[in-house]
């Protein structure tokens, strides 16, 4: 069976979405049955790239909670890499003439991942992370281009392991490279 890049994403959406469910202990019975064209792939992007920043974070045992209070710049940081991962997951959609919305993307990955915080500080968690994804994205150092071709096999590894059974690894198996490349980010900012 032939399948879409974008296709791939909706499918791993609704995997995700269900996976996430029933850990919250929602009986499978109640849980919404949607086809896959009814899952938009921008919309499922920018959901994984909320999923994986948030399992990153956790694998790498920090805690956006406390640094909310003490180091909050660092919040930014995990904006900059979640807009990373979008930007990543995203790519493959040119070629079906699909392209990524940026904006939108980051208001809802702020909403998403830093929910207890208000639209002030959304708006300055916005406006650093993009700084510092505009700084990533540009930066021409050879370190910077290892790290974005590295987030980006990360990325399209994760899909495949996600939506192809005859990978030899599960997607999860990917959560402590995204934990690394997160903690690398981490640390090049932490030293600013």
């Amino acid at each position: 069976m032939n399948i879409t890049y974008s296709q791939r994403l909706s499918l791993l959406y609704g995997i995700c979405l269900a996976e996430a469910q029933h850990e919250a202990g929602l009986d499978p019975q109640t849980l919404q049955s949607k086809k896959l064209e009814e899952y938009a792939p921008l919309e499922a992007a920018t959901y994984l790239a909320c999923a994986i920043t948030v399992k990153a974070i956790r694998h790498a045992e920090r805690s956006p909670v406390d640094e909310r209070e003490f180091n909050f710049d660092m919040l930014s940081v995990y904006q900059a890499f979640a807009m990373l991962v979008y930007t990543y997951l995203t790519l493959p959609l040119a070629e079906e003439n699909i392209a990524p919305d940026f904006v939108k993307a980051s208001v809802t990955i702020v909403k998403s991942i830093f929910a207890e915080s208000g639209e002030e500080e959304w708006a300055e968690i916005i406006e650093s992370g993009t700084h510092k994804f505009q700084l990533i994205g540009d930066a021409e150092q050879e370190h910077w281009m290892n790290y974005r071709q590295d987030l980006d096999k990360a990325a399209i590894a994760f899909v495949v392991a996600g939506t192809d059974e005859n990978t030899p690894y599960e997607k999860e198996d990917l959560i402590p490279l995204f934990s690394a490349l997160l903690s690398l980010l981490c640390e090049a900012f932490a030293n600013d």
